[in-house]
């Protein structure tokens, strides 16, 4: 029988199992992921050895994403060379140093990502004890080793181009709170704390990136010297609260009204689906109009546009690698024969799937919101917007490859140390299963129980 908090749970455990969704084939991708012959999956957190093809686990839309920005970036430079009016047809209309077509796609492109965060499961999930653990993990990862790691790569790699080091900087403060869901649920994270984690990042980010802002690039960045522009916390704040705030609030909005007005699984199968495209269209949209802006500059400054591309693949690389292995190594010593009260595998805190988001979230940034502050605080032909700009062309192919990376990972160092925990887990998810089978037929009939114990 299954837990009575597994049964309080199981609407939230049946929300982030199969209806977490990012773009609109992800519903498809993971119930395929779940079915597809040979592939088993723990709910422990223990990863079988398994050797997924992740490429054909991408949707169509997926594969296509870095080439889409690509052909978009040079289109862009195309049309700034040969259409040299461009510019003050965007600049027309201009809101808070923005030209307001270019508002409008930096709020489109952040509006679908926060729609789609299940904000109602998050007290369940935080009756959990471990989520606190790994909550200080993140915090400390995402806001304290991230961003010291970031400025000491781009101070490393771009000590002469001050201005394209302050785009690069903008790009790790900013913490991830969209594609790193693609890439978790790709890798076979946990979705619950991956939800946690990135509803926790966003609130985060209209509190702390402006003070952040403000010390990585005027104080510890040296924003008097160098010839650097130097950013002021206001105009920070103010674009935090218009391009961050105002698409949260809506998201929030938009994802109830349409519960509320009709139902769970019209709002997941029916309205996010269709509602997801908009946030690539709003930015291949800022990216072709940026590049636009910028194709005269980016033609006679080719140099520096590709050494930007260094300190971004480095901190990739180097966030994620020590993530995941300092998960390991706390998983390493929790299962540890020397504890006198060693703990099952479900109960672990530190296993395969916390290690996957654990690694995404402090690997990734949120490059919609960067580019969002560089165009708002320094303008969108500047050098610090450029430089945002090149984010989603670096993170989208590197961090697809650490999913591969981390499904071998997974099923060479995250192997069961003995057969009775085989069979717990395997119990476990069995229970799992039937509840949420039970909840799925409890949806389709429109009768959503309720349950107190």
């Amino acid at each position: 029988m299954a837990s009575v908090e597994e049964q309080n749970n199981s609407h939230c455990l049946l929300c982030n199992q199969r209806h977490l969704i990012l773009l609109p084939t992800l519903y498809k991708l993971t119930r395929t992921s779940e079915m597809a012959p040979g592939v088993t999956t723990d709910v422990s957190g223990n990863m079988p050895p398994v050797k997924p093809n992740v490429f054909q686990k991408l949707s169509f839309q997926d594969r296509l994403l870095t080439p889409i920005v690509l052909i978009f970036m040079i289109l862009g430079v195309v049309i700034g060379n040969f259409a040299p009016d461009v510019q003050s047809a965007f600049d027309t209309v201009r809101f808070k140093n923005v030209s307001v077509p270019i508002a409008v796609g930096l709020l489109v492109m952040m509006w679908p990502v926060l729609t789609k965060i299940q904000y109602e499961c998050l007290p369940n999930l935080f009756s959990s004890r471990k989520i606190y653990i790994h909550l200080l993990i993140s915090l400390l990862l995402n806001w304290i080793i991230g961003p010291l790691i970031m400025l000491a790569l781009a101070w490393a790699t771009l000590p002469d181009l001050p201005t394209y080091r302050t785009g690069v900087i903008l790009v790790g403060l900013a913490r991830c709170i969209a594609m790193v869901m693609i890439w978790n649920e790709i890798a076979r994270g946990d979705r619950e704390f991956c939800a946690v984690l990135v509803v926790i990042n966003s609130v985060l980010q209209i509190v702390l990136y402006s003070p952040y802002a403000v010390l990585f690039l005027n104080i510890i960045g040296g924003g008097e010297g160098d010839g650097a522009i130097r950013v002021a916390y206001g105009d920070v704040a103010v674009s935090v609260l218009i391009y961050l705030g105002i698409p949260l609030v809506a998201g929030v909005i938009t994802r109830y009204s349409v519960w509320y007005l009709t139902s769970r699984s019209f709002l997941y199968e029916k309205f996010l689906p269709w509602f997801s495209p908009l946030a690539l269209i709003g930015l291949l949209y800022t990216i072709i109009v940026m590049f636009a802006y910028q194709g005269k500059n980016i033609v006679h400054n080719l140099g520096p546009v590709f050494r930007v591309f260094v300190p971004m693949i480095l901190y990739f690389v180097v966030m994620w690698t020590s993530a995941f292995a300092f998960i390991f190594w706390l998983y390493k010593r929790e299962k540890s024969p020397k504890s006198e009260d060693p703990v099952s595998s479900r109960s672990k805190s530190f296993t395969y799937d916390m290690a996957v988001v654990q690694a995404f979230t402090a690997g990734s940034n949120n490059f919609e919101l960067a580019i969002a502050i560089a165009i708002a605080t320094y303008g969108v032909g500047s050098d610090q917007a450029l430089a945002a700009t090149i984010g989603p062309l670096v993170e989208v192919p590197v961090l697809l490859a650490l999913t591969w990376v981390a499904l071998w990972l997974g099923g060479r160092i995250y192997q069961h140390d003995d057969g009775v925990e085989k069979n717990h887990s395997r119990e476990h998810y069995s229970e799992r299963a039937v509840d949420s089978e039970r909840v799925d037929q409890e949806m389709k009939s429109g009768t959503h129980a309720q349950r107190d114990g």
